[in-house]
């Protein structure tokens, strides 16, 4: 999942042209949550897969939007004051914490900034399980390599050199070829689906639920939120642009687009492969060596790009430990350079060996992956969004606006409290 810090893509003094800023919306949403869609849609039904994900698409725009009002009125605000005062301060692009600390002060900002770690925390270790599970269905004929063992003996020793680089310049090539493959994953599966399709012989939509039950609404919707990754890239996607006034209107072409991309690859994927259809779809794609290749390129190339993803979580935990003032600030300062260094990889080893480990002890993609959208995704997206406006605009907005906050505050409250239960009761 995408942060609040600057993604390499926008990078650079110049601002970003309509089409830079749709390929960047585009990128930091999209990601390893797509290959599991369709078997959200195997547990919800077709129909109502595709109501959950058009929902969660059109709630993710619109909380988008409260964040955009909610700067722009704090900036308002902070003109008038100077207007008063009779000078000018520079004013720097608010992020997602920030408005966090302006609504509710510093508790603000640390639930806030938090709550981003803890949505970073459950994307990077459902990276480590795609591609242990991916990886180790490659191999499956020889029956000794676990999805455990592919995170604890390939996957932490090279995360763990990766996480030695700190420039995330140097590692904007691998997230670009992370994308290419995702591409090339999706469009592989999507040939499969439409072979078995045709090959079939059948009405499409025959043997296949539109309504799977009440349980799995909920469990596609939290898995759609979970695909809508990048939400707390959105003020900094709007600051990086050149004409900032077209945002708006660049920000619904990409989700529209992104949308309609997930409902397709989704449906296809259910009505090829059914009840069989796997929480991670290249798990369906035939044992032959064509598959093999795309599986182990896109597993390959989202290790080489996960640096980038735990890159915010190592930025904030290192901030802690070098808190001006604080022990281990006067203690490396005393012992050089080096001491420093071996501290901050130290800590970026440990926080990689206790992600490994949980990672190790998730039984399925799919169910943690919806489990992180419907608590820490929709807290995110839907709770805090609606908070920060109605603390921000409040008398400002109109009865119906501040109706539909409130509707969006609650339901993301009991969503949350929904998928927080559904995990405590089932085990």
């Amino acid at each position: 999942m995408a942060a609040e810090a600057k993604l390499p893509l926008l990078e650079g003094g110049r601002g970003a042209t309509p089409a830079q800023t749709l390929g960047n919306i585009v990128v930091s949403i999209v990601g390893t949550g797509v290959l599991g869609l369709p078997y959200a849609f195997r547990t919800a039904g077709w129909l109502a897969g595709g109501l959950g994900v058009a929902a969660a698409g059109a709630a993710t725009f619109y909380c988008m939007l409260l964040l955009l009002e909610c700067r722009d009125k704090l900036r308002e605000q902070e003109t008038e004051e100077e207007g008063e005062q009779g000078h000018q301060h520079h004013r720097c692009n608010y992020t997602y914490g920030d408005l966090g600390e302006k609504c509710f002060g510093p508790i603000g900002r640390y639930f806030t900034e938090a709550t981003i770690i803890l949505s970073q925390t459950g994307g990077s270790v459902a990276y480590l399980v795609f591609i242990g599970q991916n990886v180790s269905s490659v191999f499956t004929s020889g029956g000794q390599l676990s999805p455990a063992t592919v995170v604890l003996a390939l996957l932490l020793p090279v995360q763990a050199t990766l996480s030695f680089i700190r420039s995330l310049s140097s590692l904007a090539p691998f997230s670009i070829l992370a994308d290419a493959c995702t591409v090339l994953a999706v469009a592989t599966v999507v040939k499969e689906d439409l072979q078995l399709l045709v090959e079939g012989g059948r009405a499409p939509f025959a043997g296949r639920s539109a309504f799977a039950g009440l349980w799995g609404v909920p469990f596609a919707f939290g898995f759609a939120v979970f695909c809508f990754e990048g939400f707390c890239m959105t003020l900094a996607l709007e600051a990086s642009m050149s004409n900032r006034s077209k945002f708006r209107s660049v920000l619904l072409q990409a989700i529209a687009g992104v949308t309609a991309v997930y409902l397709c690859f989704g449906v296809c994927g259910y009505l090829a492969y059914g009840d069989a259809t796997k929480d991670i779809i290249t798990l369906n794609l035939p044992n032959n060596w064509s598959t093999a290749a795309v599986k182990v390129a896109l597993c390959i190339a989202l290790a080489l790009t996960f640096p980038i993803m735990m890159h915010p979580i190592h930025e904030i935990v290192e901030a802690r430990l070098f808190a001006p003032g604080g022990w281990l600030r006067k203690h490396c300062r005393g012992g050089g350079g080096g001491v420093e260094r071996a501290v901050l990889h130290a800590s970026r080893v440990a926080v990689l060996v206790a992600l490994s480990a949980i990672a190790c002890f998730v039984p399925a993609f799919g169910s943690f992956a919806s489990f992180v959208g419907s608590t820490v995704c929709a807290t995110l997206s839907f709770v805090l969004p609606a908070l920060f406006h109605l603390r921000v605009v409040g008398a400002a907005a109109s009865p119906c606006q501040r109706a539909v906050d409130w509707g969006f505050l609650l339901f993301g409250l009991v969503f949350a409290a929904h998928g927080l239960s559904t995990v405590v009761l089932r085990h």
